[in-house]
């Protein structure tokens, strides 16, 4: 097939399919159709808001497709008459079938892990959490179950000690938009073998998952270890934030988003997992089971998010209280 007769239809709606749709037009592919969530409301003002990809599709010029149900019969009409022949996901929801069928070279997806490991919604904050010092990007067919298609292509990343979910979103970014190019341009030259997922799985290897998160699965347990906790809160930050709640002897409950501790040690201590410990003004560290961690970063509830020096300027009596 010939470049100028591929006809794509890219599905995306945060920022990080944007990069990877503007690649798209730069390499000069014919997208057709750009398919993203409904306009929402947002904010305290419920002001609406349209999705990054919409932004950017309306100011390429692209023509945009915003269905509340991918299996109405008007949006599937619509969509046939675009004429697709290949579609692309990055960032979006589940397709049904009659929808990732559609197109005669098929439909791949962009994930941002080394499939088969961290399937699910949340692959780059799991890979953090988990202390891993790789991952990377995968690009698959879509079939039938959640992030099990063939795999045609995968790219490779190092995690730094020191990255956090939003560092590693970033650079991920970047390669993904690289790695999609790459895939279609092996796809229209016919020199993809796709492969089974079983066949990248070592006997040994431990599989795991990257579910979607929910709030409380962002709530920091203060039993565990120091690389654990440290590994926790980089893995979630700056989004969706790891939390704790700071409770006073009167009992007085604030809840904390942190964004960023260090490790002070990781020796045994005789303090309660979540005491406090603090000079009042430069610095809060809070004990472990096994080891101290110190907090950097914090937002308490109702403000604005602040290094830890910024917050004892006006908090006072920090030691008086206690995480739980």
């Amino acid at each position: 097939m010939k470049k100028e007769d591929l006809r794509i239809i890219f599905m995306g709606t945060p920022d990080f399919s944007v990069p990877t749709l503007n690649a798209i037009i730069t390499e000069g592919y014919n997208v057709v159709g750009v398919i993203t969530a409904p306009d929402r409301e947002a904010g305290r003002g419920r002001k609406i808001k349209m999705s990054a990809v919409k932004e950017f599709a309306l100011k390429n010029e692209l023509k945009i497709l915003q269905p509340t149900n991918l299996k109405d019969e008007g949006f599937i009409k619509e969509l046939t008459s675009l004429k697709p022949n290949l579609q692309i996901v990055v960032a979006f929801r589940m397709l049904p079938k009659v929808v990732w069928s559609l197109p005669k070279l098929g439909t791949f997806n962009l994930h941002a892990s080394l499939l088969p490991q961290f399937r699910g919604a949340a692959p780059i904050n799991f890979a953090i959490i988990n202390g891993e010092s790789q991952t990377g990007l995968t690009t698959f067919f879509l079939d039938e179950q959640i992030d099990t298609g063939r795999i045609i292509k995968q790219i490779k990343t190092n995690i730094s000690s020191d990255d956090s979910a939003g560092s590693l979103h970033d650079k991920m970014m970047v390669l993904g938009s690289e790695l999609v190019i790459d895939t279609i341009n092996c796809i229209l030259n016919n020199s993809i073998t796709p492969m089974d997922q079983k066949s990248f799985i070592d006997q040994k290897e431990v599989l795991y998952s990257a579910p979607k998160l929910n709030k409380e699965d962002c709530r920091i347990n203060w039993n565990k270890k120091p690389d654990e906790v440290y590994n926790f809160v980089r893995g979630l930050s700056p989004y969706p934030a790891s939390f704790s709640t700071l409770v006073s002897k009167r009992k007085k409950e604030i809840i904390v988003k942190i964004f960023s501790v260090s490790i002070i040690s990781s020796s045994e201590n005789n303090q309660n997992p979540g005491t406090i410990i603090s000079d009042g003004s430069t610095y809060i560290d809070v004990a472990l089971k096994s080891g101290i961690i110190r907090i950097l970063e914090l937002q308490l509830s109702g403000k604005k998010r602040m290094k830890t020096d910024e917050l004892l300027r006006g908090f006072k009596n920090i030691q008086d209280y206690h995480f739980e």
